[in-house]
């Protein structure tokens, strides 16, 4: 399949820590077998970041969501909590902080970054997002 040729993948996920570490190893896979290692170290940790947000700060089940598009990677995670995310602060002013780093190392290493309610079906909930372009 060609690099350009868009595709789009989503792995839904249970409530559960260890789904942060399968989500990280199936982004790992999708890229590799799509060309795109050279994208896989930033975002195996945009998703991570991402993912541990719907799973540690939400209940029920979340949805990770990886497209290639234009030259453009999308990374995002659905959760069922229509609360939008606190917004982050900056990276350098947290130190050694061991919570609360999540969204600003989203918005460091991503090109974009955004979120968005979702309803579909009556359930409600949220889709944060974030953009890692090929060049």
């Amino acid at each position: 399949m060609p690099e350009n040729a868009p595709w789009e993948y989503t792995l839904y996920i249970p409530n559960d820590v260890r789904a942060v570490t399968v989500a990280r190893r199936t982004l790992r896979l999708i890229l590799t077998m799509h060309g795109l290692i050279r994208l896989t170290d930033t975002a195996e940790l945009l998703a991570a970041e991402l993912v541990s947000n719907a799973v540690l700060h939400t209940k029920g089940s979340a949805a990770l969501r990886v497209r290639w598009s234009a030259g453009v990677l999308r990374i995002g995670a659905w959760d069922a909590d229509p609360e939008p995310p606190q917004p982050p602060g900056a990276l350098h002013a947290m130190g050694e902080a061991e919570e609360g780093r999540g969204l600003a190392l989203v918005k460091a290493c991503a090109d974009l970054w955004g979120w968005q309610p979702l309803s579909r079906q009556g359930n409600r909930g949220k889709y944060v997002w974030c953009e890692l372009a090929a060049a």
